[in-house]
Order: C-alpha cells, then sequence, then structure tokens
C-alpha cells in the first residue's frame, strides 16, 4: 500500500497533531506524518515531532513584514520540496490566503470546535453555552478561501450539560476532536473522502462511515 505523505501545520502545542501521529503508526493507515511545520520557531509541538523522529520545518511570519502571500509562498515551496501530498491544520493559527488554499484545493483539511456552520471564528464554547445549545461538537472539513467554511468530511458532538462551563465543554469537545480527525484524514488519505464541484463531500459506500458521530 502506498501511503500519503503528509504535512501538519502548527502554531502551538499540536494537541491534535499527537492524535494524528498515533494513528499513522498503525502500517495499515493509509498516510504516514512526513512533516511537521510552523509559523513559530517557539511552538511546543515542534519538539513532540522531533521526539517521535518526524521532520520539521519553521517558517516564521514575522519575517515577512505582514506580506501573506510571501510567507504562503514559502510554506508552499517546503510541502512541495518534501513531495507532500496532503495538509493537515491543527492549530495552524494563521489565516490564509486564496494562493495556498486554491494551491492545495481538495488536499487540505482543517478541524474546528463546533458543528459548523453554527459557531465560525472563536470563542466557540462560550457562544455554545450562551445560546443555549444542547450539542456541540468538532467539525473537519475541507479548507476553503472563506474561514471556517468548506465541504464537511465528518463531525464529532457532545451533550452540553447544565453544569458545563466552556472549560469543561472545551475538554469533552478536545476528546472527539482527538477521534474524528484519524478517521477524517484516513477517509482522505484513502480517497474515499473527495470533494465534487467544490461544494460537498463524495463518500461512495463510505456514507456511514461519515455521518455524524454522537458521544455521551
Amino acid at each position: 500500500m502506498s501511503r500519503k505523505k503528509i504535512a501538519i501545520l502548527i502554531s502551538g502545542r499540536g494537541s491534535n497533531m499527537g492524535a494524528l501521529i498515533s494513528a499513522a503508526m498503525d502500517p495499515s493507515f493509509p498516510a504516514e506524518i512526513s512533516l511537521v511545520l510552523s509559523n513559530r520557531p517557539d511552538a511546543k509541538g515542534l519538539q513532540r515531532a522531533q521526539d517521535f523522529g518526524i521532520p520539521t520545518a519553521v517558517v516564521d511570519h514575522k519575517d515577512f513584514g505582514g506580506d501573506r502571500e510571501a510567507f504562503e509562498k514559502s510554506v508552499d515551496e517546503i510541502l512541495k520540496a518534501n513531495k507532500i501530498d496532503i495538509v493537515v491544520l491543527a492549530g495552524f493559527m494563521r489565516i490564509l490566503s486564496p494562493y495556498l488554499v486554491n494551491a492545495w484545493a481538495g488536499r487540505m483539511i482543517n478541524i474546528h470546535p463546533a458543528l459548523l456552520p453554527s459557531f465560525k471564528g472563536l470563542a466557540t464554547h462560550e457562544r455554545a453555552l450562551e445560546e443555549g445549545v444542547k450539542l456541540h461538537g468538532a467539525t473537519v472539513h475541507f479548507v476553503s478561501a472563506e474561514m471556517d467554511d468548506g465541504p464537511i468530511i465528518i463531525q464529532g458532538a457532545v451533550p452540553v450539560l447544565d453544569h458545563d462551563t466552556p472549560d469543561s465543554l472545551a475538554a469533552r469537545v478536545l476528546g472527539v476532536e482527538h477521534k474524528i480527525y484519524p478517521k477524517a484524514l484516513e477517509l482522505v488519505a484513502s480517497g474515499k473522502a473527495k470533494v465534487k464541484g467544490g461544494t460537498k463531500v463524495t463518500t461512495g459506500d463510505t456514507a456511514e462511515a461519515t455521518a455524524p458521530l454522537i458521544w455521551p
């Protein structure tokens, strides 16, 4: 089996990165983590990746004086030099321009701590509690030019409890993230989930596998 080469882009500790690395340790997993790249040289996730023997790279966005396209061209060059097949965003705290998004259209995925299309942007757990929703969770989606948009691959949900705080809710959602992100990467790397027409994900006979997953 030919495994897809994956680059994980991080800005911090790389919590979801750890779940992806663990999943990729299984030889039957259709992807291997070939590179971890950060826009911050002090990102703790870089050392975590090195501890697993994974090559790392840093492209410090501060070196580009606010020129997003120049920054992204540098990132793109490194991805191509490493023959990356799929880019996975895992706490990469940069808003991407159409340049990089279009260059990796259908080959870049992201995870968001909410059940999209609800609660795009920041402070998702606080907003979920304020709105009084009964279900909250996380979404893995293909990246598009619009923030927290793009065809949904998989979602995981948790009930919102009466005594929840933003921190307690965030902790349960993070547990869901660690389950669904490896599953989403497996689906994309195997070709079972892909974008069709730029607006939806086709899954063939894997519809059941990509249906929303709910954990109590």
